[in-house]
């Protein structure tokens, strides 16, 4: 036990950059979706919310670096033996969902509606899925050579 709480806190802190480094990603993919040419930081509708740019600069960052540390230490979920695969997967999809869609929607990545957070959700999911049915079948394939290597 005492070794995943050590893991959790080495991913914890590696995530940090990592998620703000996503973060900074995704204002790119922002800035070419609103299509004139200019690049936004943040969402313009989080500046209403944080009332001046460096504030809104800093909460993207602060929420974004969170988000890569819940990310990277739930991560740890897959290391328990003990549980099958498919408690490790809703186990660490529920946990990122508690963090990305309250983040999302601070951060205004999604609308601010019923319909703008059901369809962030169905994207979200589809996400994790195409995220997860990739590294499945990575695995199987890694297994199927190291098991043939031993045969």
């Amino acid at each position: 036990m005492r070794n995943i709480k050590k893991e959790v806190l080495k991913r914890l802190c590696m995530g940090i950059p990592f998620g703000i480094a996503i973060g900074c990603v995704i204002t790119v993919f922002i800035s070419v979706g609103v299509g004139d040419g200019e690049y936004y930081p943040y969402v313009p509708a989080l500046l209403e919310t944080a009332e001046t740019p460096i504030r809104a600069v800093i909460l993207q960052t602060v929420l974004c670096g969170l988000l890569g540390a819940v990310s990277c230490a739930g991560s740890v979920i897959f290391s328990l033996d003990s549980w099958s695969l498919l408690k490790q997967s809703g186990i660490y999809f529920l946990i990122l969902s508690a963090v990305m869609l309250p983040t999302a929607y601070v951060l205004y990545w999604m609308e601010h509606s019923f319909r703008g957070a059901v369809g962030y959700f169905a994207m979200f999911v589809l996400i994790f899925l195409f995220v997860w049915l990739s590294q499945y079948i990575g695995w199987k394939i890694k297994l199927k050579k190291m098991n043939a290597k031993l045969k």
